[in-house]
């Protein structure tokens, strides 16, 4: 993040490779499985099903599924995605052990969570229109299983996954996310999309081969990670260095261990196998550097990390502090590395609360200013709208009372948004924000050396007023700089600035009369030895008799010789040793620039006839002397300024002033004027928005309530939208199963050739085969009409009152039945069944018999019956 552009810094940054290497941990009882996690909503199914069947045999992975689900339903997902994969499709349950080549399916109404290598089920506590499953489990596969992780984010409605797929990115995890046009419901797909938590947009068929490939790759480059390093020092310097020149942003002082990890990633992404093939790739691709740059700045934030800290501070903390300005006070808060804002939000509501209980409130008034190094991370901030997954950190309470619902999650109210200032800054090369009383610098430390540490740590004292406060993450410390900060009494991680003498930080932050002056040495300019006062006599004895001071490259005094009180005075307030601060009138814009020339120049500058008043009001002519004195190395970089009174020339009043001081007057009468006019005019303008605002402010109130009753429908609508849409899926399965299963039945019941007849209860035709048409002049349109409306070939005029008989007896009946056109049937009349062993109509099937009647009488003509025999032969 700094512009200093120095082949040795690199040089120790490097350093830190070998010397940060940590020995490999112990080989685990456990291989580790690397897990993706799919996450899914409304018209998911598809590509969840396109995904797991693209899936090559052989697969180490495990694939976790996380839908929205109906709550009230026994999910049929695991049978449904069982038809289009190999691989094992199980439910979820609660400590069940993650194995590869399987697929897991999060129950119905249940949360799903990961530790330890083992999934974790519990009973969804969220209303279903608010809840982020998908978030959730994203969150805990990142914590647990870090670059072994991966998300995907495919077709639904709303965000969920998005933050998730952030916690991911963040711990080393590869995310992608569906090609929207490819998605039924684009939404969840695009939000990961814009807020850059995708690291590959592709179609649910192409995902299975980009994880495989992404994961081989980088267990090549993780494979010797000492020894990649140390071949590729004088490459990654060559990277750093160009990611210097584009952007600006040194990342030398950043531990060199993430930085690694960052780079590796980036080449993991692009397949690149080493750091002279990715820096190819920067060189060939702007895009990249850009890519790069945003994966370095590690925005890790969220509301209220660290739940203790906030309470402290809104209980202990801020009423010392308040109670310190009993009459009230104006304070000023830094919240560096802001990133989204969620740790400048969560400020200014503690804040809020803490003043809640003192009346009148608008006594107390809070200014943030919150800075970033990133600007889509500050864009972002200044919008003030977070997704719905805040609810897993900020109470109902806060959301009721400083947010608004609408269809992108919760917005910022105007009046704590109104606390904040959100700006681009570099902690490292810009100037730091100054009289502040409150610092909130947590978790930034712990990414930088500790040599850059060992600089911000005094910059944040500058920076503070005395009794501020500096908020310091879990894993941050003031480190050796115990005279600068200490604990607070009872508090955790929030630090009260301690007095410490100029001397002390000047070495940090030097402010130089000029830029050629080089910065002291700390224990030279802290303190006067004896030896440097013999000096300083000596050469005073040698070349000036008259009053002089001794001043470092700050201007501040650091000896006094002879009465110098004529020309210089303390400055009111505080005690301050500046000459800047202390000469009199009509000495001090000479005096700067005669300071610079004598730094510059070799020799002794000298202004002679310089006009001045005394204490007393008195004009007194004076002659100004200044020379830099580098003859002994102890006076190395200081300058010694002599006074000397004048005579002041006959008819002479005054010395006139310089033409650039008469300049710089009119200037700056003028620009007074200027000044007063623009004050004027925003005065009318102000009273005229102000008019305007209340008439908005009225307005906005009645479409904000409006606007969150809508919003309660949409949330409400959408969860029974997604519910609707699943359950849509699985009766869609069933259909499929009932169309085989009726396909089945037909072609059994034409390949049999027996005409059938299916009544109801109230021999009403429910169905009929193609053969029943030849003996009842059947038509489709026949269906649900009695049976006896239908003319028919049979010569049987009872066969209702059979049929009757059979729905009451429950006992089937059959008859041999003629035709009028000669022909005969078997008719049998049985009682329908169903699956529940009710009766619910009768079943009639005609089995042609004709050719055995016929075949029985000729039988009969060739065998003819005893009787008749005997009769013919009388």
């Amino acid at each position: 993040m700094s512009n200093r552009n120095n082949a040795g810094d690199y040089a120790g940054a490097l350093a830190e490779l070998a010397d940060d290497a940590a020995p490999p941990d112990p080989a685990p009882a456990r291989t580790p499985v690397p897990v993706v996690g799919i996450g899914a909503s409304a018209g998911g199914l598809e590509p969840i099903s396109e995904l797991l069947a693209a899936v090559p045999p052989g697969n180490g992975f495990a694939y976790v599924v996380v839908q929205h689900l109906d709550p009230q339903h026994t999910g049929m997902l695991p049978e449904l995605l069982q038809r289009v994969t190999a691989m094992p499709v199980l439910e979820a349950a609660d400590g069940m052990l993650i194995e590869p080549a399987s697929v897991y399916v999060i129950p119905p109404d249940r949360d799903l969570g990961y530790a330890r290598g083992a999934l974790r089920v519990a009973k969804q506590q969220r209303r279903p229109g608010q809840c982020m499953p998908i978030d959730h489990f994203f969150q805990e596969l990142a914590a647990d299983c870090g670059p072994l992780a991966t998300g995907v984010v495919l077709s639904g409605m709303g965000s969920d996954g998005s933050a998730g797929l952030r916690a991911i990115q963040e711990h080393g995890g590869l995310t992608l996310a569906q090609q929207p046009p490819s998605a039924r419901f684009a939404a969840m797909p695009q939000s990961a999309i814009d807020g850059g938590t995708a690291d590959i947009v592709a179609l649910p068929t192409e995902m299975p081969a980009l994880i495989e490939g992404r994961h081989l790759h980088r267990q090549a480059l993780h494979m010797g990670p000492g020894a990649v390093r140390k071949e590729h020092k004088s490459a990654l310097g060559d990277l750093l260095q160009y990611l210097l020149a584009r952007t600006g942003n040194d990342f030398a002082d950043y531990k060199m261990n993430t930085v690694m990890r960052r780079i590796e990633r980036r080449m993991a992404l692009h397949q690149r196998a080493s750091l002279d093939e990715y820096m190819r790739l920067l060189q060939d691709n702007p895009g990249e550097v850009q890519l790069l740059f945003k994966e370095m700045l590690i925005g890790v934030t969220n509301f209220f990390r660290d739940q203790k800290v906030w309470e402290q501070l809104k209980t202990l903390a801020l009423p010392q502090l308040l109670a310190a300005h009993p009459d009230g006070a104006a304070f000023k808060a830094w919240v560096p590395a802001c990133s989204t804002g969620e740790e400048a939000y969560s400020l200014a509501m503690v804040f809020c609360e803490a003043v809640e209980h003192i009346s009148p409130k608008n006594k107390y008034s809070l200014q943030i200013f919150a800075t970033d190094l990133d600007p889509g991370a500050i864009d972002r901030a200044r919008n003030g709208v977070f997704a719905h997954s805040v609810e897993a950190d900020v109470s109902p309470e806060r959301l009721q009372r400083f947010f608004v619902a609408d269809e992108q999650g919760y917005r910022v109210r105007k009046e704590l948004r109104n606390m904040i200032i959100f700006a681009q800054q570099n902690i490292i090369s810009d100037p730091p924000f100054t009289k502040l009383d409150v610092l909130s610098c947590r978790n930034l430390l712990i990414y930088f050396s500790p040599k850059l540490q060992q600089r911000l740590i005094p910059l944040f004292h500058y920076a503070l007023k005395a009794e501020g406060m500096l908020l310091l993450g879990s894993a941050d410390t003031p480190g050796q700089f115990t005279d600068l900060f200490a604990p607070m009494p009872g508090v955790s991680r929030i630090y009260q600035r301690l007095d410490a003498s100029t001397q002390r930080l000047v070495h940090y932050f030097p402010t130089k009369v000029a830029a050629v002056a080089p910065i002291q040495n700390e224990a030279r300019s802290a303190s006067m030895s004896g030896n440097l006062q013999s000096q300083v006599e000596q050469l005073l004895l040698k070349k000036h008799t008259p009053a002089a001071v001794l001043l470092n490259h700050d201007g501040d005094i650091l000896y006094i010789h002879g009465r110098t009180g004529v020309y210089l005075e303390p400055a009111a307030g505080k005690a301050n040793w500046n000459i800047h601060a202390m000469a009199r009138d009509g000495l001090r814009y000479e005096l700067d620039d005669l300071l610079q020339r004598a730094v510059r120049s070799e020799g002794p500058q000298i202004l002679r006839g310089l006009v001045m008043k005394d204490a007393g009001g008195q004009e007194l002519a004076v002659d100004l002397s200044a020379e830099a004195a580098g003859e002994a190395d102890a006076l190395e970089g200081m300058v010694l300024v002599t006074f000397a009174s004048a005579p002041r020339p006959a008819g002479r009043r005054s010395r006139p002033a310089s033409p650039r001081l008469t300049e710089l007057e009119q200037q700056l009468a003028q620009a007074r004027l200027e000044i007063q006019t623009v004050r004027d005019e925003m005065q009318t303008s102000r009273e005229e928005l102000r008019s305007a605002n209340e008439e908005l402010q009225s307005t906005n109130e009645e479409l904000q309530s409006t606007n969150e009753e809508l919003t309660t429908s949409k949330e409400e609508m959408q969860s029974l939208n997604e519910e609707l849409y699943t359950v849509n899926a699985e009766l869609q399965s069933k259909v499929d199963d009932l169309s085989l299963v009726n396909s089945d039945m037909k072609n059994l019941l034409n390949s049999t050739d027996i005409a059938t007849i299916f009544l109801d209860n109230t021999l009403r035709i429910r169905r009929y085969t193609t053969q029943a048409s030849q003996l009842y002049k059947l038509i489709p349109g026949d269906v649900q009409r009695p049976l006896s409306d239908i003319a028919s070939d049979l010569v049987y005029p009872e066969i209702e009152d059979d049929a009757g008989d059979v729905l009451r007896t429950l006992v089937f009946s059959e008859k041999e039945i003629p035709t009028r056109n000669g022909r005969w049937f078997t008719v049998r009349i049985m009682p329908y069944r169903t699956v529940d062993n009710v009766i619910d109509g009768l079943v009639l099937t005609f089995i042609n018999i004709t050719a055995a009647k016929e075949l029985e009488s000729r039988l009969r003509a060739l065998n003819p019956p005893e009787d008749v025999r005997d009769g013919g032969a009388k």
